[in-house]
């Protein structure tokens, strides 16, 4: 119980101080290692937790959907949006059908956004510090 509040306010106190990009990646992350677990756990047959790790998968892309600020840039936003619908179509088939190829398309399609916050992020936060 200790270890869990511990966890909890860890992880409190390193939201209440990231960065958005840096929030931006934590979801990613998370996205990813759940989405690889949910993998596994088809290929394993453990399809209760499969189900349970592609439901924090959909969450976790509802989130990023929900953040697109449309004000600021709006065809950029709209490519997004786009995006994540299939990736939650995907989810939600993979879910239902135990599909892993499914889980594979989302993987593939959201790898290269990934790799492109990873390069963006540390570099918008070096040219903030930069200009202070």
């Amino acid at each position: 119980m200790l270890e869990s509040a511990a966890a909890a306010r860890y992880t409190q106190v390193r939201n209440a101080t990231s960065t958005p990009g840096e929030i931006l990646l934590a979801l990613y992350d998370g996205l990813f290692r759940f989405l690889t677990g949910a993998k596994a756990c088809i290929e394993n047959k453990q399809l209760p937790r499969a189900r349970e790790l592609l439901s924090k998968c959909h969450a976790i892309v509802s989130e990023l959907t929900i953040a697109l600020d449309h004000n600021l840039a709006a065809e950029l936003c709209a490519q997004l949006e786009g995006l994540y619908g299939f990736c939650i179509d995907r989810i939600q088939f993979a879910s239902r059908k135990a599909d892993i190829t499914s889980i594979e398309e989302v993987i593939k399609v959201l790898t290269p956004l990934r790799e492109a916050w990873a390069i963006a992020v540390p570099k918008a936060i070096q040219e903030a510090h930069a200009a202070r």
